[in-house]
């Protein structure tokens, strides 16, 4: 999206408040499972995340805590603790975040160093597959979602970060940095 077109910080937090991201609700912990299942099929219990862009309810952190993870929290409008960029863990996960991104190529480099060795981040968020459908698409129509990824584009983005890209299922990446870099 052009810049000058993008919400003020205040308008997107705003539109941020009336989510509903409630991690006690069943239909909300199964639109979630849609990553973490197919993340935690290939992480060990014990590992350190960070659930970047956790939003004003934490619920994707508490279902991986609920799974034996050590979760830490940023969100630059209900979590905005650097604190927790500061360190380097074993798992992101990104859920309904990458969409909202004004620097992406930037955000992308700095979730590479957040990450370990062999690490994974999982993305998840709507793919764009039909250009001629794009004007009318719903997922366009919020003001807050400036970019969008195609299965290619987030190909794209693994392949120049040196990450393997695994799509287990729709609207879900998995990339993992290699165990050691060349």
């Amino acid at each position: 999206m052009a810049e000058h077109c993008r919400l003020t910080p205040d308008e997107e937090r705003g539109i941020y408040d009336c989510h509903e991201n409630d991690a006690a609700d069943p239909g909300y912990r199964r639109f979630l499972a849609k990553l973490l299942d197919p993340l935690l099929a290939r992480l060990e219990p014990g590992l350190s995340g960070l659930d970047f862009g956790c939003g004003p309810g934490p619920a994707l952190a508490d279902m991986l805590t609920e799974a034996g993870m050590s979760m830490s929290l940023y969100d630059p409008f209900f979590c905005p603790d650097t604190d927790a960029l500061s360190r380097t863990y074993d798992f992101i996960t990104c859920t309904e975040v990458v969409e909202h991104l004004h620097q992406p190529a930037e955000v992308f480099r700095r979730l590479d160093a957040l990450l370990k060795p062999g690490g994974w981040l999982g993305v998840m968020t709507c793919f764009q597959t039909d250009d001629d459908r794009f004007a009318n698409w719903h997922y366009r129509r919020d003001p807050t979602h400036v970019v969008f990824y195609r299965e290619k584009t987030l190909g794209v983005v693994a392949s120049q970060l040196g990450w393997q890209l695994d799509i287990p299922r729709k609207d879900v990446a998995l990339m993992r940095k290699p165990p050691t870099q060349a």
